[in-house]
């Protein structure tokens, strides 16, 4: 902590802009936040706490600051570092700027400092999820629109939207986080990322009851019976992500296809094969 720097608690409104309006008081009052607290994660603190309005204007200037004083890299390091569910991530965040503003461009290549490390770490993940997902994502087809939901452990709609929007640009479409409770709505190349309490879906309708189906009937036949292997698979598809794939929902594993020609044969002939052989 800075010589004289009082420490308090910071309340703020969850927001991206919100946190940089708490980097500006800290500055401008010489506070060194100890902690920060919002209305979805309410936290006592030993530390003064005093509540921090979100003001753009003063956000639009921490947030230019972070390219001019430092670098267009630190900028997108703390930015994107606010998407991760790095715990006490406002924290880490805040004294990687602090270090930044003394050390200026050089502060991204110090990548065993514990000020530093833990960001890049977070933001891996958070690149990692996202790259996963624009596979993993499900869509389905609703009164015309089409309605996908994930539940990730990062807030990962912003680096999906790009992808999805140019993939569905002739679409309508909603991706629901369940995690963080948002959406991302896409409608004539218009589009907003926007809070979701809930989404309550009507039951699927015949048609796309069939596509899945035939989706399903896809999958069971290209899937290879002697080439089954279920720990590859949860490497390559971890296991939380199947709850929200069609393929893989259900009794949440992905049910092995049914022996066919040559398959049958064998296991008449071995009542226990090695389907890892």
């Amino acid at each position: 902590m800075r010589p004289g720097w009082t420490e308090v608690a910071y309340r703020y409104d969850g927001s991206f802009a919100g946190f940089l309006s708490c980097v500006y008081d800290s500055y401008r009052y010489h506070e060194a936040p100890g902690a920060f607290s919002t209305p979805e994660e309410d936290r006592v603190s030993l530390y003064p706490e005093r509540p921090v309005e979100t003001d753009a204007g003063h956000a639009r200037r921490v947030f230019r600051s972070l390219r001019e004083k430092i670098s267009p890299e630190a900028q997108r390091l703390a930015s994107h570092s606010f998407l991760t569910c790095l715990p006490e991530r406002e924290c880490a965040i805040w004294r990687f700027i602090e270090m930044g503003y003394d050390i200026g461009p050089g502060v991204t290549y110090w990548l065993t400092d514990e000020r530093v490390a833990p960001l890049l770490g977070a933001v891996r993940h958070l690149y990692n999820e996202a790259h996963l997902l624009k596979g993993f994502a499900r869509f389905s087809d609703v009164q015309g629109a089409l309605i996908g939901e994930i539940e990730p452990k990062n807030r990962v709609l912003p680096l999906l939207r790009r992808h999805f929007c140019d993939r569905f640009h002739n679409e309508t479409f909603l991706l629901y986080d369940r995690t963080h409770r948002e959406a991302l709505l896409y409608h004539a190349a218009q589009w907003a990322i926007r809070p979701l309490d809930q989404l309550d879906l009507p039951p699927a309708s015949e048609q796309e009851a069939a596509w899945q189906a035939l989706w399903l009937r896809f999958y069971d036949t290209v899937a290879l019976e002697d080439r089954y292997n279920p720990k590859l698979r949860m490497s390559n598809v971890p296991k939380r992500y199947w709850g929200q794939m069609t393929e893989l929902r259900g009794e949440g594993r992905a049910p092995r296809p049914a022996p066919r020609g040559r398959d049958v044969e064998k296991r008449l002939i071995s009542p226990h094969p090695n389907p890892q052989k």
